[in-house]
């Protein structure tokens, strides 16, 4: 084998997998947005969701990114592992879109196709049109580096190590396992099917040997979601043994076909001339077929997951380190979703963590807690929250977004900004509390009922956020009216005290103390409100607000 052939083939794969690559991404890009909100509304419907994961994983040519993506949806608790099933089914017959497409005779045209894409990536301004053009591109860099590749291979037909080496493939293990491990390493079935294409092009492989080494790709290219798993909770970790299980059974039912039928001469009838639509049509087949015989019986693999995978105590990734994980995926489908999800995950646990403290420091004034080392603890854990989520608000809106994205994440940091307030006004509240024990100071049983007033109404005030951080309607309207009621109790709780400062009712410093704790208490009320108009917003922003928020 010369330096030349060797150099061809290498520059060949270079470019097929880098225009693939430059495709997946940009279509990614593209459809990434709606495709997410797509499996959002999903219904527990199978066929709807073979469909839905067949039409993505068609649209964006990646299986991977479809298969990541669901078991990040799993993990974020926005996909239930039934629902996963059928889009793992969908995925694995999308993904035969790849090889039909490079069976295709337009390798004459690439260059041309490739032109094209190119003076749209360069010459127009627009990012959507600069995305088309990336996927044109793609197309035609594809097919450019399928020829060169095809032709580099053909002096191989006469090398008889290269000829002894391909006929090893047609024993079933060595070819499932030489077909499995190439995938796993470039992480991309699609690509490994197209090499293998090209191999059938210039004529080194015959799909005799072909179809054991296809069969081994499509269980190489659960390595991918296997990664993506790692860290995740349990049933994020049952979709990709699923995805492992649909296709270790394809494989065993098309390798015993293969080995008892003529199945491989059949297919080959079908295209006798061109080797690379018999790949291809063995890959649809394959898939296919497996969806059509695993359909009726997803609930049956999510038990023998759940049963191979059972529910046990594990210790899995920090939060943030998946978070981080997520970032740097090279799937952008989802991401975004899934991001958003874990912030609001996030924010329900600071915005209960100040709730916390804002009862227990009322309490603190009243006498019914002893101590604020615990409040001070929660103190500093809500600064925490506030430099991480805004770290992650941070890093989730450089990415595509949607105008409806772009809102929610602008109206989550007003959000986290208003929980810190709160509890730096519960804090405050605590530091009365200590005072008061420290000096043995005391209220009027007339004040201490305002107190408890107080603690009510701030009770009711937090107990609306809460539900709302968990994803129930918000209820604006009692919001707004209990901060109006925390202003007017706060206007007349003052003027009360200076009533019983004038009849000697209370000390100087107890009244400065009550003071300072209506000024914490009516500032709180705003601080709700703030937050209450922010989830308002992100339930239903009007499409104006949208629009604003994405020129923004």
């Amino acid at each position: 084998m010369g330096i030349e052939v060797i150099l061809s083939l290498l520059g060949g794969l270079a470019l097929f997998m880098y225009g693939m690559q430059m495709m997946s991404n940009n279509l990614e890009a593209v459809a990434g947005n709606r495709m997410k909100q797509i499996l959002e509304r999903l219904t527990a419907n199978r066929f709807l969701g073979v469909l839905v994961g067949a039409g993505i994983t068609a649209l964006i040519q990646s299986s991977s990114a479809t298969t990541v993506m669901t078991v990040g949806f799993v993990n974020s608790g926005l996909m239930t592992l039934k629902q996963a099933v059928w889009i793992i089914m969908g995925a694995n017959v999308g993904t035969t879109i790849t090889g039909q497409l490079i069976a295709l005779d337009i390798g004459a045209l690439a260059p041309l196709i490739a032109f094209v894409g190119v003076m749209l990536l360069i010459f127009v301004k627009s990012k959507k049109v600069q995305h088309v053009g990336g996927i044109v591109a793609g197309i035609g860099v594809l097919f450019i580096g399928m020829g060169m590749m095809s032709d580099a291979m053909v002096p191989l037909r006469d090398n008889e190590a290269f000829i002894h080496l391909m006929t090893k493939f047609s024993n079933p293990v060595i070819g499932i396992l030489a077909g499995a491990v190439f995938t796993a390493i470039i992480q991309s079935s699609s690509a490994s099917v197209g090499i293998l294409q090209a191999l059938a092009m210039s004529g080194v492989i015959g799909l005799h040997s072909a179809v054991f080494v296809l069969f081994g790709q499509n269980i190489g290219t659960c390595i991918t979601a296997l990664l993506a798993s790692v860290g995740t909770n349990r049933n994020a970790k049952r979709t990709t043994m699923i995805h492992l299980m649909f296709n270790v059974i394809g494989t065993v039912l098309f390798v015993s076909l293969c080995l008892v039928t003529p199945f491989t001469d059949w297919m080959i009838a079908l295209t006798p001339d061109n080797p690379v639509a018999q790949i291809a049509n063995v890959h649809t087949v394959f898939n296919l077929t497996t969806t059509l015989l695993l359909l009726p019986f997803g609930s049956l693999l999510v038990k023998l997951a759940v049963k191979l995978l059972p529910d046990r105590e594990t210790q899995v990734m920090d939060a943030d380190q998946w978070f981080e994980g997520l970032m740097a995926s090279k799937h952008v489908l989802g991401v975004s979703t899934l991001a958003i999800a874990q912030i609001s995950g996030d924010i329900r646990q600071m915005l209960e963590t100040a709730a916390h403290n804002v009862g227990d420091s009322f309490q603190a004034v009243e006498g019914r807690q002893s101590g604020i080392e615990e409040i001070e603890a929660r103190e500093d854990e809500l600064d925490l929250w506030n430099v991480r989520l805004s770290q992650k608000i941070s890093k989730v809106l450089v990415l595509d977004q949607t105008p409806r994205d772009i809102l929610t994440l602008n109206n989550m940091f007003s959000i986290i900004g208003n929980i810190e307030r709160i509890g730096d006004h519960a804090m405050n509240l605590a530091e009365y509390a200590q005072t008061i024990k420290e000096k043995n100071l005391g209220f009027s049983d007339t004040a201490r009922d305002e107190i408890k007033t107080m603690e009510g109404i701030c009770g009711e005030a937090m107990d609306i956020l809460l539900a709302a951080s968990r994803g129930e309607h918000i209820d604006l309207t009692r919001a707004e009216e209990l901060e109006q009621t925390m202003d007017d109790t706060t206007v007349q709780f003052r003027q009360n005290q200076i009533a019983r400062m004038r009849v000697g009712h209370c000390n100087v410093e107890s009244s400065i103390l009550y003071s300072e704790m209506l000024t914490d208490y009516e500032r709180i009320g705003d601080h709700v409100l703030n937050i209450a108009q922010a989830f308002a917003a992100i339930e239903g922003a009007p499409v104006e607000e949208t629009a604003a928020a994405a020129q923004a």
